[in-house]
């Protein structure tokens, strides 16, 4: 009886849907869909996947008489993976097909530098949409750097990627230009590419495309997509105090920016519309206490479990941020809301989460204010047209918030 576990008789399952227990339903659903067509699997792609079931899309490349993703893998670091497509390659020279003799890794403008020459890494704060921006730095023996350039977002992984050499002096600037107004932190390499592990891993998850240049640079950095979910400590006693101070974040100048998805924030702007049309007889007071316990209402809907993870680990890395520009007090909060938002409990609730919703009351009426014309220009003032896109990048071209 052949064993389950070898790539033609997991090949064979993939392709006829037979259930696979021992795996993953995630790492066996983005396998079947490779073993559609096992030549046109991209190396990162097979990379990703538990090695039987990276073996089991290489046995399909074979099948396909495809040498293209074999002579790829047989580069890779995972060691495992690369001695399976150096096999496959071999028997694909049996069968007759073209294989180069001696594979070799791809060519770089410049070999590596020694190692012991490390560059720091940029990474941003988060947007209101979950995006960031990171450089990833590589020195280059001709004396250059290598500098990825990274756009991920906390819901769909890498969005943009470049990936160019640049002169040593002027990958200084653009650290400077980024760090000096707070746009941007330094951090490791080895953060870095954690955090670029999470996002391809992401990409795959959601079969968001890797844009260009995205497997050089997983290969010059080192990078496999990650196979854990990134997650948020326990909550803490003392995180009650926290979370009752939440509100305060939204007066950092990063989460000042932040504001709930534009369908909530239409159904605020409906809501206060409501209100201020009733026709209850109510007082000033009332008409505004009505319409701050309606827009709370609103975003304890929103706050489902998942948006609670998905906020408590923005705040995560938020708080990260705040700590490594000297602002601990923020830090704390940020923190004491991410680990309860993400865990629970769910009383006493977020004001970090009330605050979201309750500014774009103000920001409403402030638009609203600002949008009004005096009488004597009301006739002849055409409307203003609708805001630009507020997304904002800094000198060196990094996203912020």
């Amino acid at each position: 009886m052949p064993n389950p576990h070898e790539p033609r008789p997991l090949l064979d399952a993939l392709r006829s849907g037979a259930p696979l227990t021992d795996f993953t339903p995630e790492a066996v659903e983005q396998a079947r869909t490779l073993a559609k067509d096992a030549a046109s699997a991209t190396p990162a792609a097979v990379e990703a996947l538990p090695a039987p079931l990276a073996e089991a899309i290489l046995e399909g490349a074979v099948l396909a008489g495809s040498a293209a993703l074999p002579e790829a893998l047989s580069r890779s670091s995972v060691k495992p993976l690369a001695k399976a497509a150096k096999k496959a390659l071999y028997r694909l020279r049996s069968k007759g097909v073209a294989v180069a003799e001696a594979p070799r890794p791809e060519p770089e403008p410049h070999s590596r530098a020694p190692e012991t020459e490390v560059w720091p890494c940029l990474v941003t704060s988060v947007t209101t949409e979950g995006k960031r921006g990171l450089i990833l730095a590589r020195p280059l023996r001709g004396g250059g750097i290598e500098a990825a350039q990274v756009v991920f977002s906390d819901q769909l992984g890498v969005l943009e990627l470049s990936l160019n050499e640049v002169t040593r002096s002027s990958y200084r600037r653009r650290i400077k230009e980024a760090t000096e107004p707070l746009y941007a932190v330094e951090t490791s390499r080895e953060e870095a590419a954690t955090l670029l592990a999470e996002a391809a891993a992401l990409n795959l998850r959601t079969r968001t495309p890797f844009p260009k240049d995205m497997e050089p640079t997983l290969r010059h950095y080192g990078v496999q997509p990650a196979t854990a979910e990134p997650s948020v400590p326990a909550p803490e006693p003392e995180d009650v105090k926290g979370v009752l101070e939440g509100h305060t974040l939204h007066e950092t100048m990063e989460i000042e920016a932040w504001l709930p998805p534009e369908p909530e924030v239409r159904k605020v702007l409906q809501k206060v519309e409501e209100l201020t049309h009733s026709p209850l007889a109510l007082s000033g007071v009332q008409r505004e206490e009505q319409t701050l316990q309606a827009v709370r209402a609103l975003a304890r809907a929103f706050f489902t479990p998942d948006q609670r993870r998905l906020y408590g680990l923005r705040l995560w890395r938020m708080a990260d941020f705040f700590e490594r520009t000297d602002r601990a007090p923020a830090a704390r909060v940020a923190r004491a809301e991410a680990r309860r938002l993400f865990h629970g409990p769910e009383e006493p609730f977020s004001r970090f989460a009330e605050s979201l919703f309750e500014k774009v009351i103000r920001l409403g009426a402030l638009q609203a204010e600002a949008a009004a014309p005096s009488p004597e220009a009301a006739a002849s003032t055409p409307a203003s047209p609708a805001p630009a896109s507020t997304e904002r990048r800094s000198p060196g071209g990094l996203i912020l918030p």
